[in-house]
């Protein structure tokens, strides 16, 4: 985790959230509540709607399978990456050298996982519950 900030903590159900809301198309964003943060899915299938999403200004999170999606997501704007356990950590470091602006996050089910995640130094942490369905 960067610079001593506090934990994203998304869609744990003692603390308020914003659900991401998921969409599979640029035409399903103006469906969405204004000012959402978008969720895309993975980042290789999202590309074209990432790029959107970054040229009008609109908060988004993708799901990163390999370093480059999050170099690329990162590069596009992206406000969260979500990867594995066995990426996360990687691409934490990378975050770290590089100055990402996107959060990294890891995907959990129970607070056991959060400890996991935050022993590893990750930006953050998701439950299922934070994503809202799409359009």
């Amino acid at each position: 985790m960067r610079g001593g900030e506090a934990m994203i903590i998304l869609g744990h159900p003692e603390i308020p959230f914003e659900p991401l809301h998921y969409v599979e198309s640029i035409e399903e964003i103006d469906r969405t509540p204004p000012g959402s943060t978008l969720w895309l899915g993975p980042f290789g299938t999202a590309k074209a709607i990432a790029r959107h999403c970054r040229d009008h200004r609109i908060g988004y999170a993708v799901m990163a399978e390999r370093v480059t999606d999050a170099l690329l997501a990162n590069a596009l704007h992206a406000r969260y990456i979500l990867a594995d356990a066995d990426l996360a950590p990687k691409l934490q470091k990378i975050a770290e050298t590089y100055l990402f602006d996107a959060k990294i996050l890891l995907p959990v089910s129970s607070e056991a996982e959060m400890e996991d995640a935050a022993e590893a130094g990750i930006d953050g942490v998701i439950f299922e519950e934070a994503i809202a369905a799409g359009g």
